[in-house]
């Protein structure tokens, strides 16, 4: 039948009286709707009058014609409320554009009007942080609005609609928290008047239960977590675990519902931003895995850590080792591991005291501790999370299940009694520090002859060059135990004075990181003496540093030396060393939340000394770190105004943003407050908290307000931290930084692209990124030093552990920062940078990339934090040495259940040289010497050939033609003639020859290698094993299997012939006798002691002998012997 051409006389049909005729005229519409639209708009006014009638038949068939009239009119909000009102009518089955944007729609209202009721309900006013700042409308947008000038146009101005600053959340990140997302959804208020929540609510469980039927839980999933709709989120798992059991899966493979559970998990670590909608997830994720046939313990360990729930992690361990079972052992070792790499030290400490002990005689006694722990976290959750918008409900977790099992004793048997002895040593982190330990050790590659180069290249009378080539030495050795370089080099060492020394003996703490046992003994000749024991106790400088030092060998591991250098710091008198027992507390006692330590550092504060303040400051927010501790916070905000020195308000800030690591939202207001005060260091802590409290997130919110104050704010120091913050906040999305700056790095002002190259570094650190590099390369030659610098610190560390066969650019680099050395023109400042990124590069013995995160994908808080202060050598070289605290060892250790090292391979799939140690650059250059006496020497010799020759010659001419003959040998004369030359020749160009056939076959050649090698080899147990190199390692032994997938790091292993006899690897660093250093004993103790360690303190005995040296006094006043820049490194030098 053909269909109408023309709607006019159907459309009269809708004035008619008669309701037969009306839905006559309604149904020929509907049919032709799409092709006749344009003349039933005029009408469509009574088709609307037609559905408001309520007493015609058909109102639903008028509600569906008048949708598609506005659905073709692009009035998609009257077309949506007009299909709702169509019922059975529109039918979501039908496949069709129009049904398709129906739908959108309903899920976009049905999202927003959940969003708002929730809002409603939930919205309660956060606690009020008791600040002296000003109290400002615009919140953060009046970032430094009170210094706003005429010529500052974005401080005021209302920016334009397309501008990047303006532009809101990207569709691909949900952030709740932050500005709400564009969205053509239905007003809430008109969706009320409208009355279409029911019908909505109807149409979005027909919408569910299709994808439940067609088994598309992930749709459901995805808006039921936009909506925050947990109980749709708990239905759609249940119904996939019901499926599961119905429709039992294949052996080996994944379940549908812990499937869903992977990916809900990964929204919500990786998507969700808003930290309460995260944390509600959790809880609700460790709910569901109950209910999962075989549950994923390292998924719901990882829930765990996240909630910050220690009652639940020592359920999970007590759980696993009373199940019973190698592999269920296994698995709670592995959980242990994870725990102590992903966790702060209170939350370790409070898993180790959970863990079930063998019942006292006093049966009260463990009920009293766990009551105490629970007053504990009550308190530490009332206390650290007042900041949050969100009613603290997490400390109230359903306790019938998180029960502590030492809340009912019983008798432990031996063997679980062990496991749980093994266990605390884990949480404690001994045995992940020293397998860490041995595996650099015997993997060291550092390059001495870099050292030596370096040492030789820059004057050593000059402090800044010798501190440069003492931080360059440790982050090369950095967890070596390596010192051989301090020892060879004494009559240099002795050159350092004052500050130098004082770096240079914090450099042993970088260099022997983690060398648990003999970390007191190897510092003892550097530490603090009683003044009974004679007038010369040291210099103070090295005393100083010491305490940092020994803070750097225990950092972040809670052990005595966190009460020894407390002892140390409060007997102190000296301003050096109360700085450097400050640095020292801050980083042993890294997260543990300790009110005395704390107290201690506020007395020291309060003497309001400019040098030791600063010191104060940080490690007063490394102890509260992430807590969020209100009490600490109005104490260093009130402090920071009443001080008038910046040295101790630049600590303060940073302090602040450590307390505040973490907390997103509950920062805002502190971030807000911080960041609207007239002193541009505060606002600089400002920025510094909000790069802290949002790092790793990638929130949208955080980076519009960095990019507004990098553009906006009157002080260089401010914008040039802002742009630098970009990199803390974006570390997981590496690629979408470079397009960031990329403008900011051409930047007019230097302190941005300073800002911008350092952004780069901290984002993009290990990956060896292309788009990266481009950036950098212009900017080595950047007409301003400290831009120079910055770039050259950021390559290093981007191309740290790169080889030519990963990233061809990486040996132009190498000789790039060398070449810098040497260049007698080239200023102080770029030399400096220069040689701390040769260490970078090469760091922990090129066996330790720099991570900001860990190798489980949390938040790695000792890199992060370490970054964050090592970042303020701008303005204190001895904080450089933080950055030691980002160094993560790239290694596959695998275990077996005893915690043993076994001997095994694992099998890589690529070619040997493509993830290979860089070769030694440039090392052959020192033979140089060498190589010029051998050619003085062929020289020689080739001379007295010529004369020989000369002298043949003149024999030859004066004998009688008769000895013609003898031409044979005349001949075997001239070929040795033509031999000669050639030799001559090839002597003089040897070298020369050498170098250029290296050069221009270097990539080719390498190719070529390449393509001959075998594709596949294997490796031993305790290898280094790159990150971009893990997703290509498997373990083929049939004995050996990991328990889960190898993320690097530690690897338990199930022995699957645990009858058989085991070949364990041994440890080399590990026999050293790891015996804590107690009170001085006689010579002979000594003596016996030294004998005893052998040849296994020979680096030790580096550090030892250096000792003298460090600790003498020096000559003359405090900087007599600094010597000056020399005129030749300025800038107004370059012409002579």
């Amino acid at each position: 039948m053909v269909g109408l051409t023309s709607a006019a006389g159907v459309v009269g049909f809708l004035s008619e009286p008669d309701a037969e005729l009306q839905i006559f005229a309604l149904r020929k519409l509907n049919e032709e709707i799409d092709s006749l639209w344009t003349e039933v708009v005029g009408s469509v006014g009574e088709v609307e009058a037609l559905y408001e009638d309520p007493q015609f038949p058909e109102r639903e068939l008028a509600a569906l014609v008048a949708a598609k009239v506005y659905y073709n009119l692009q009035e998609y909000n009257e077309s949506m409320v007009f299909a709702l009102g169509a019922g059975k009518l529109f039918d979501l089955d039908h496949e069709g554009e129009f049904e398709d944007t129906i739908i959108s729609k309903c899920v976009d209202t049905y999202i927003a009007l959940s969003d708002t009721a929730l809002s409603n309900d939930t919205n309660q006013p956060p606690a009020q942080l008791n600040t002296a700042f000003p109290s400002t409308t615009n919140g953060a947008s009046s970032t430094s609005a009170s210094l706003a000038s005429p010529t500052m146009p974005f401080s005021q101005a209302t920016l334009p609609s397309k501008s990047l600053l303006s532009r809101q959340d990207s569709t691909n990140t949900f952030d709740p928290a932050g500005a709400p997302a564009p969205t053509t959804a239905l007003p809430p208020s008109l969706a009320h008047q409208r009355g279409i929540q029911r019908p909505l609510q109807e149409v979005i469980d027909q919408l569910f239960e299709r994808c439940f039927r067609e088994k598309r839980y992930r749709q459901v999933v995805g808006i039921a977590v936009e909506a925050r709709k947990f109980d749709v989120i708990r239905r759609a798992i249940l119904r996939a675990s019901d499926d599961e059991k119905r429709n039992k899966p294949a052996k080996d493979s994944i379940g549908q519902a812990e499937e869903l559970l992977e990916y809900l998990l990964g929204i919500c670590m990786d998507v969700v931003q808003e930290r309460g909608l995260r944390q509600e997830l959790l809880r609700l994720i460790l709910g569901l895995l109950r209910d999962v046939p075989s549950p994923d313990v390292f998924s719901i360990a990882k829930c765990i850590v996240y909630l910050n729930e220690h009652l639940m992690a020592s359920k999970l361990l007590a759980d696993l080792v009373e199940t019973g079972g190698p592999r269920r052992l296994a698995e709670a070792y592995q959980i242990a591991f994870d725990l102590y790499d992903n966790s702060s030290q209170e939350f370790l400490k409070k898993v180790r005291e959970g863990l079930p002990k063998q019942p006292e005689p006093t049966a009260t006694q463990p009920t009293d501790g766990l009551d105490r722990m629970d007053e504990d976290k009550a308190d530490n959750a009332q206390e650290t999370d007042k900041l949050l918008s969100e009613s603290d409900g997490n400390a109230t977790a359903p306790s019938s299940s998180l029960d502590s099992p030492a809340d009912k004793p019983q008798q432990i048997s031996p063997e679980a009694e062990k496991a749980f002895d093994s266990i605390r040593e884990i949480l404690s982190g001994t045995k992940t520090i020293q397998l860490n330990l041995e595996f650099l050790y015997r993997n060291n590659h550092a390059d001495v002859a870099i050292l030596n180069k370096l040492k030789d290249s820059l004057e050593a009378r000059n402090s800044i060059f010798h501190t440069a080539v003492t931080l360059s030495c440790g982050f090369m050795n950095a967890g070596t135990m390596n010192a051989n370089f301090f020892r060879d080099n004494l009559d240099w060492l002795g050159k350092a004075v004052n500050w130098s020394k004082f770096t240079a003996t914090a450099a042993l703490g970088v260099i022997h990181r983690g060398d648990l046992g003999n970390g007191q003994t190897l510092l003892k000749p550097y530490l603090p003496k009683d003044t009974v024991e004679g007038a010369n106790t040291g210099s103070v400088y090295s005393q100083g540093g010491s305490l940092y030092a020994m803070g750097l060998i225990y950092a972040n591991h809670e052990t005595f030396a966190l009460e020894l250098i407390r002892d140390h710091f409060k007997n102190a008198t000296e301003e050096v060393v109360q700085h450097g027992g400050a640095l020292g507390l801050g980083v042993a006692g890294m997260a543990t939340g300790d009110e005395g330590i704390y107290e201690d550092l506020k007395g020291v504060l309060y003497t309001d000394s400019a040098l030791n303040g600063e010191a104060v400051g940080i490690a007063m927010g490394l102890i509260m770190l992430g807590t969020g501790n209100i009490k600490a916070l109005e104490d260093m905000i009130q402090y920071a105004h009443d001080t008038q020195h910046e040295k101790i308000v630049r600590g303060l800030g940073l302090g602040m943003a450590l307390i505040m690591y973490g907390r997103q939202e509950g920062a805002d207001e502190l971030v807000n407050g911080l960041l609207d005060d007239p002193d541009p260091i505060l606002r600089y802590g400002g920025i510094q908290t909000l790069a802290l409290a949002y790092c790793g997130t990638g929130s949208n919110k955080a980076v519009r307000k960095l990019l507004h104050v990098a553009v906006s704010d009157v002080s260089d120091d401010v914008r040039r931290y802002a742009v630098m913050s970009l990199g803390f906040i974006l570390f997981r999305k590496p690629k979408s930084v470079p397009r960031m700056v990329e403008l900011l790095s051409e930047s007019y002002n230097p302190h941005v692209r300073y800002g911008a190259a350092m952004a780069l570094g901290i984002s993009c650190a290990g990956t060896g990124l292309d788009e990266a590099i481009d950036l950098l390369e212009p900017m080595i030659k950047d007409p301003t030093d400290f831009v120079r610098q910055g770039a050259l610190i950021a390559l290093s560390m981007i191309m740290v552990q790169q080889n030519e066969a990963m990233n061809p650019k990486v040996g132009t680099i190498r000789k790039t920062l060398q070449k810098a050395i040497g260049d007698r023109h080239e200023d102080a400042m770029t030399k400096f940078g220069s040689a701390i990124s040769l260490g970078i590069i090469d760091a922990g013995g090129r066996n330790c990339t720099i991570s900001l995160q860990t190798q489980t994908g949390n938040l790695n808080m000792a890199g992060i934090v370490g970054m964050a202060v090592f970042t303020q050598y701008w303005y204190w070289f001895p904080l450089t040495h933080f950055l030691s605290l980002s160094f993560t060892p790239t290694s596959v250790i695998g275990l077996d259940k005893d915690l043993e090292v076994p001997s095994f391979k694992f099998h890589s799939a690529t070619r040997p040289s493509l993830f290979d140690y860089p070769p030694e650059q440039e090392t052959k250059t020192e033979d140089a010497p060498e190589k010029v006496k051998t050619a003085v020497l062929s020289t020689t010799a080739q001379a007295k050939r010529r004369a020989q020759k000369k002298e043949k010659q003149q024999r030859r001419e004066s004998m009688d033609i008769d000895q013609t003959p003898t031409a044979p040998k005349a001949d075997a004369g001239d070929k040795m003639d033509t031999d000669e030359p050639a030799v001559k020749t090839e002597g003089d160009g040897e070298k020369k020859d050498e170098e250029e056939a290296k050069e221009s076959d270097k990539p080719e050649g390498l190719k070529k290698k390449m393509e001959k090698e075998k594709v596949g080899y294997g490796l031993e147990n305790m290898s280094r094993v790159l990150p971009a190199q893990l997703k290509f390692v498997s373990f083929p032994d049939e004995r050996y299997e990991p328990v889960k997938k190898p993320t690097g790091g530690v690897i338990l292993l199930n022995d699957t012939k645990p009858s058989e006899p085991k070949t364990l690897l041994e440890m080399k660093k590990a026999k050293k006798p790891a015996q804590p250093a107690a009170a001085p004993g006689t010579l002979q103790d000594q003596v016996d002691a030294a004998m005893a360690q052998g040849e296994a303190t020979r680096e030790a005995t580096g550090a030892a002998e250096a000792a003298g040296v460090l600790t003498a006094l020096d000559e003359g006043g405090e900087g007599d012997e600094d010597a000056e820049v020399p005129h030749e490194f300025d800038y107004h030098s370059d012409n002579e």
